[in-house]
């Protein structure tokens, strides 16, 4: 019977392999358990390891067996006490495996896999992307990162591969018979053993042949080193073109009076949700928290997410705000800019005409995406089911919705809203073209 033994090597003792085999078989179940759990409100708990409840059946592993049909098979079968030929089996009382129904017989339950976070986040956003990511400018500058790419005869001396060197080393050795120190040593005992008994004439020639011999392993060993240049292997690095390009994303959030706990508790969520998109999925975007009652002001990611300010409300206010600091720090010739604006449309019919101007005249023609969230009443969101319904605000911004392929808006009403209304914003689809 094959044996199979694999002898790759796993960090901190977890079977690697096997748990990244797991990881592709079960990825469908994993990924909607993760869902699951979003849809319930929990997106805080999303930046931190999960355990996942598995059926039992999708915990099964591929096992070798011999082939029904062909080759010489020789069975040892135990015996039983209890049965006889033609015996019928009775059947167990109570539920099976996984079974919640009361019984006597003892059942399993499902199994339960613990993701980390770094795997719980590649899972929940794999199949997202900023849309239309270009490198604008920097096209034609690229970063290089060193990656592994085998080995070379020849190198820095901090890249030496110890482990390949050695091996190269004694496979020399063993194929030009290098003499081991043991022999040598074996042969030092002898004479040494020789000479302290009374001198004889065979034991003088038996001395002499030793000694010979001795001088003849150490000149072979002085002759094949034990580590020759030939041997040396260095780790080789090629460079890995990295796309050069920088992103900027916009949260501009409504935090006026008419923004009650719950309307601000879910603009949170999806800020929360979007935050770690971008911080898992780009190394090079750059988050800016815009807040705006009456004002808008450019803030920290704690004042964002946990300053208790409020006011009226201006939304242009933030519009503004945003373009000033894209005029100073992000030129659209060199970033990537996306916004993302979350409120919940109560604004002044005139205010609303002045967003609208500074989307068309301004920020769609610098933006690579703007996404507008507007958080609405449980008991309305079967009242606001058309387009043209709706707040001031959200009847000012489909007009620019029909006007610019790159400008999406989302309603959400309820916690479970959040994660469906996300992946509809940010789901991988064709690059958008903007408008001139």
């Amino acid at each position: 019977m094959p044996i199979f033994i694999d002898r790759r090597l796993n960090p901190k003792d977890k079977s690697l392999g096997n748990r990244q085999r797991f990881l592709r078989r079960a990825r469908e179940d994993l990924k909607r358990s993760i869902r699951d759990r979003v849809r319930t409100g929990g997106i805080a708990e999303l930046d931190r390891e999960h355990a996942v409840p598995m059926p039992r059946t999708g915990t099964s592993e591929p096992t070798f067996s011999d082939a029904k049909d062909s080759g010489r098979r020789q069975h040892i079968l135990p015996g039983n006490k209890t049965f006889n030929p033609g015996d019928l089996v009775p059947k167990p009382s109570g539920g099976g495996a996984g079974a919640s129904a009361p019984g006597t017989s003892d059942s399993e339950d499902d199994f339960r896999f613990v993701l980390s976070r770094e795997e719980v986040l590649d899972l929940f956003f794999e199949d997202l992307e900023l849309p239309d990511l270009v490198k604008l400018s920097l096209k034609q500058m690229l970063s290089f990162k060193p990656r592994r790419a085998g080995f070379a005869a020849s190198g820095a001396p901090t890249n030496i591969n110890v482990g390949r060197t050695m091996r190269n080393s004694h496979g020399r050795r063993i194929a030009l018979r290098r003499p081991k120190q043991a022999e040598v040593e074996a042969i030092a005992r002898q004479i040494a053993e020789l000479e302290s008994k009374p001198s004889a004439a065979k034991t003088r020639e038996r001395i002499e042949a030793l000694r010979e011999e001795l001088d003849r392993l150490e000149r072979r060993r002085r002759r094949i080193a034990y580590v020759d240049p030939v041997d040396i292997r260095f780790n080789r690095f090629d460079p890995q073109p990295q796309p050069n390009a920088s992103a900027v994303m916009f949260c501009l959030m409504d935090v006026s009076g008419s923004m009650g706990e719950r309307e601000k508790d879910l603009a949170k969520r999806f800020f929360v949700l979007l935050h770690l998109f971008l911080t898992r999925r780009y190394e090079r975007t750059e988050v800016v928290f815009i807040r705006h009652t009456h004002e808008a002001k450019e803030v920290d990611e704690h004042t964002f997410f946990y300053h208790t300010q409020s006011g009226g409300t201006v939304v242009s206010t933030a519009l503004e705000e945003m373009h000033r600091i894209i005029e100073e720090r992000y030129p659209a010739s060199e970033w990537n800019i996306y916004a993302a604006q979350a409120s919940d449309g109560d604004n002044f019919a005139t205010d609303s005409e002045r967003c609208i101007e500074l989307l068309d005249r301004k920020l769609m023609r610098l933006c690579q995406y703007f996404a507008y969230v507007e958080i609405i009443d449980e008991r309305e969101s079967h009242i606001f089911g058309s387009t043209e319904n709706g707040t001031s605000l959200w009847r000012a911004y489909n007009a620019v919705d029909g006007k610019w392929p790159n400008f999406q808006m989302r309603r959400i009403a309820a916690p479970a809203d959040i994660y469906p209304v996300f992946r509809e914003l940010f789901a991988r689809q064709p690059a958008l073209r903007k408008s001139a």
